[in-house]
């Protein structure tokens, strides 16, 4: 075989290669030049409105209480005993009926009257036999022994 016979051969062989990917392809499907009408989009849904809690209730006893607490807090004692002392804190929860007496006799006892605020302090061990006062608070010096007499006749 000569020079050109090779090159032939090559050729050929390289045409066919070359030619055989073309005939497994398949004709690109024909797009049309204009758009076809697409039905119209629903509008998408808003998204609700968020969900915003409601403010917790607070009962008529747990208001009265702290507005009692406050004027306790503010140093207007006898208002606070006023307060405290209303139907409103002595028809609501226990829990609150006890807190109330506390600080009623915590008034008592701040304005120099030890028997109110040991009667008081009665009141509150009646409503709960385990109350107690915190740590800061059994030891004032002013109803600390009060407290510790209305726990002794418990």
């Amino acid at each position: 075989m000569n020079r050109s016979q090779h090159f032939l051969i090559f050729a050929a062989v390289a045409g066919g290669l070359a030619l055989s990917g073309c005939a497994t392809t398949e004709p690109q499907p024909k797009t049309s030049a204009t758009p076809r009408p697409t039905a119209p989009r629903p509008p998408t849904p808003r998204p609700p409105p968020p969900v915003v809690p409601s403010a917790p209730t607070v009962s008529a006893d747990q208001v009265a209480l702290n507005e009692g607490i406050e004027l306790y807090n503010q140093g207007s004692y006898n208002e606070a005993i006023k307060r405290l002392g209303a139907a409103d804190v002595a028809a609501g929860s226990k829990a609150n009926q006890v807190t109330a007496h506390k600080y009623i006799a915590f008034s008592y006892c701040v304005t120099s009257r030890p028997a109110p605020c040991r009667q008081h302090f009665e009141k509150a061990f009646k409503l709960d036999p385990a109350f107690a006062l915190a740590p800061g608070e059994s030891g004032h010096p002013l109803w600390g022994p009060v407290f510790a007499k209305a726990k002794k006749t418990k």
